[in-house]
């Protein structure tokens, strides 16, 4: 120092060039010091992002925690260790275990955490490696809880499991300063074969119920048409049966009527007269259509001599019984 306030003094009596050496070396020095001053200036000074917690220790033991904004720490001296997110993380679990019916599947569990502003001391300091105590958790529940489980059951009960590690997590991630918003089982994977064998099961099924369904509905159709056609036979009878009524009636009143205007007739010619009429005008009108395919059956005069005998004596008996007085004996037979 003695020398340098030797350079400084006006008075000194310095060869020139020595002079300017010595200016020189305290023009480095100075500019070395302002260098060092800026530097411990800049240093001072440090920001933490939203949301993110700074822990800032002094010789390595811990000071203080720095919340968001510009924050000061002291030069040399006190440095930033870590930073703290107090976002809401997620980490997916992938766990492969087996089911009570010896099925092996792939669970998928998200399991969602953040750190609690109050305890980033606990998070940074008593837990290394947060996501390694996780997974490890939720490997310990998932296997103690899927194996007493059917497959069918994992798919319906997976709500348990998510609310199992989350309890479990709950209790002991707690200590360490985090918190588990929600654990959620997002997939259940079993084996490629056991899917296709639950597919085709499935198959098997909705193809047995729409068997049954076609079958129902075939049976309906099958009864409908029954009933249809039983109701139609019933109509048709009737219709028969009013026109052979009507027929039987018609012919009635015209052998009544030719006899009353004719004296001297039997009813037997009259009914040889008409059936003979009825013959040859159904002739007439199948020889007047030019696209008739009506088949005649060989036949004689004598034969339709006997039918119309037969049609007359039944017409004849009918009539004679309807006319019998109740009491009367039969004048018929």
């Amino acid at each position: 120092m003695s020398s340098l306030f030797a350079i400084l003094s006006p008075n000194s009596v310095v060869p020139h060039a020595a002079k300017g050496r010595h200016r020189v070396g305290v023009l480095i020095v100075l500019g070395v010091i302002a260098l060092i001053a800026l530097i411990a200036l800049f240093s001072s000074f440090f920001t933490v992002e939203q949301q993110t917690s700074a822990v800032v220790e002094r010789f390595g033991k811990f000071r203080r925690v720095a919340t968001p904004g510009l924050n000061l720490k002291v030069p040399f001296i006190e440095r930033v260790a870590g930073r703290i997110n107090l976002r809401v993380q997620q980490l997916d679990v992938t766990v492969e275990t087996k089911t009570l019916d010896n099925v092996f599947v792939h669970i998928i569990v998200a399991v969602q955490y953040m750190v609690l502003p109050s305890k980033v001391y606990d998070a940074f300091y008593r837990l290394d490696q947060p996501t390694v105590q996780i997974t490890a958790y939720v490997f310990d529940v998932v296997r103690a809880r899927v194996p007493k489980m059917e497959l069918d059951d994992v798919f319906e009960r997976k709500d348990e499991v998510a609310i199992a590690v989350k309890e479990e997590l709950s209790g002991e991630m707690d200590t360490f300063g985090y918190i588990i918003v929600q654990a959620l089982v997002t997939d259940i994977d079993p084996d490629k074969k056991v899917k296709e064998s639950m597919n085709e099961i499935n198959a098997a099924k909705r193809l047995r119920e729409a068997a049954q369904e076609r079958g129902e509905a075939d049976k309906i159709l099958k009864v409908k048409a029954a009933e249809a056609e039983a109701e139609s036979k019933a109509l048709q009878g009737r219709g028969i049966a009013d026109q052979r009524r009507a027929i039987i009636d018609g012919l009635r009143e015209s052998v009544d009527q030719f006899a009353q205007s004719i004296s001297g007739t039997s009813p037997e010619s009259i009914m040889q007269l008409v059936l003979m009429t009825q013959h040859y005008d159904t002739v007439k009108e199948i020889g007047a259509s030019s696209r008739a395919n009506t088949i005649f059956v060989p036949y004689t005069p004598g034969g339709m001599s006997d039918l119309a005998g037969q049609m007359r004596d039944a017409l004849i008996s009918a009539n004679a019984v309807a006319h019998v007085e109740p009491g009367e004996p039969d004048q018929a037979v």
